[in-house]
């Protein structure tokens, strides 16, 4: 069950998704329950689309409507699930259909948190008063799970901070992975081309949506502190609302008037596209604020992309600093969770950027343990394998019950 399964993919938790079931497939058999028109039959893999209440898009549209939006989906799905031998939710968006199937059919229930809303204060921007009803399903769903799959040791910390009712044995670290044949570096320049990248310059990458989590307008400030040559390339959309897009439009404008090579691509772009924006970098970076895994640093570093992350969450067991990278530490403000020094924060960005940049040895170097580290540690088939292995013994468990 998932919000998001391609082509609707926005985020992290919709590739691990995508591979994920791809992977799962070669093995067991596997139906994905999502938002959207999709239809596929494909060996062992199954996918069906749905949407949510025709009546929610009649109307003004509140903020909370995504909330609303997400439970009646749940809801419908229930009809196609009494012959299925094991639920699996990824998200907040999906976690109540995972608690309604394990009430109503006796299905046992993993649930993968990619995310806690409690750690996701600006989540309020974005749902209004919706941010109350997404806490409560996934609350709800997260306590009631036969077996909780955290994405990385951080985040079984924080799960068990968040909700210290759950107990502890029923997490289960499972890392996201990565393909390892599709992403890898490329001499394919044609999308730098396409979106205005000066292949000759070096230019530090940033791609991910536009929003509170993923940093990117802390990146944007970090820009006044690097040289003025410096080719910064923003590979940045899907915002979660219109003061946040019109906040990051701001800051772009004021950022290109000092330093004419920001190039801000604003769209999601392709897969393919994205791999050669990676490959090409000179440093990719990754300036969020709370990151339970973060795929996306996977990808640059299968691409041998050297990485500049912030030190927290699960990057901290994806990115070696000194290694693979450099982590940039800071010091959440405890209520909003941002840095409680943006400045500093945007100032170590750029020490750690031009670092990098002054160094083409230590990049190759840097890029180079990034891939061995992706190779060695983030296969899909090992995820696939623990996964599985999880679903059975969730189902022996539940058969012991009965």
């Amino acid at each position: 069950m998932t919000r998001e399964y391609p082509p609707n993919v926005y985020g992290g938790a919709g590739v691990h998704v995508e591979y994920l079931s791809r992977e799962l497939a070669k093995k067991i058999e596997v139906e994905v329950h999502c938002w959207g028109d999709q239809r596929l039959d494909e060996g062992n893999l199954h996918v069906r689309g749905a949407g949510p209440w025709e009546a929610l898009a009649e109307g003004p549209q509140e903020k909370f409507d995504a909330a609303l939006a997400a439970f009646s989906l749940n809801l419908r799905q229930m009809k196609s699930l009494a012959k299925i031998d094991v639920i699996h939710t990824h998200t907040w968006y999906v976690s109540m259909a995972g608690f309604l199937a394990k009430k109503l059919f006796n299905i046992p229930f993993v649930l993968t948190t990619h995310s806690l809303e409690p750690l996701r204060a600006w989540k309020a921007e974005q749902l209004g008063s919706g941010y109350a009803m997404s806490s409560w399903m996934e609350r709800t769903a997260i306590l009631d799970a036969d077996a909780v799959i955290a994405v990385s040791n951080g985040t079984k910390a924080d799960i068990l901070r968040v909700y210290p009712e759950l107990q502890p044995e029923k997490i289960h670290v499972i890392y996201n992975g990565i393909d390892l044949a599709e992403y890898d570096h490329t001499n394919d320049t044609t999308a730098l081309k396409k979106y205005g990248v000066d292949a000759a310059l070096p230019y530090v990458l940033f791609v991910g949506r536009i929003t509170r989590q993923k940093g990117v307008t802390h990146l944007v400030e970090a820009i006044r502190y690097l040289p003025r040559d410096t080719q910064v390339v923003l590979c940045a959309g899907a915002p979660d609302t219109p003061e946040i897009a019109a906040e990051m439009r701001q800051k772009v404008a004021e950022a290109q008037a000092s330093h004419p090579h920001v190039v801000w691509i604003e769209k999601m772009v392709t897969k393919p596209e994205a791999i050669q924006l990676y490959s090409h970098a000179r440093v990719f970076c990754c300036p969020s604020v709370y990151e339970p895994f973060g795929i996306i640093n996977l990808e640059a570093m299968a691409c041998h992309a050297p990485v500049v992350a912030s030190a927290t969450g699960g990057i901290l067991e994806v990115v070696i600093d000194g290694e693979t990278g450099y982590l940039v530490p800071f010091e959440p403000d405890p209520t909003t969770g941002f840095p409680a020094n943006q400045d500093q924060f945007a100032r170590d960005l750029a020490a750690k950027i031009s670092d990098l940049f002054t160094n083409l040895e230590k990049c190759r170097r840097f890029g180079e343990a990034g891939r061995r580290r992706v190779e060695e540690k983030f296969a899909w088939s090992a995820i696939a394998d623990q996964t599985i292995e999880l679903y059975r013994e969730s189902i022996d468990l539940r058969t012991a019950r009965s």
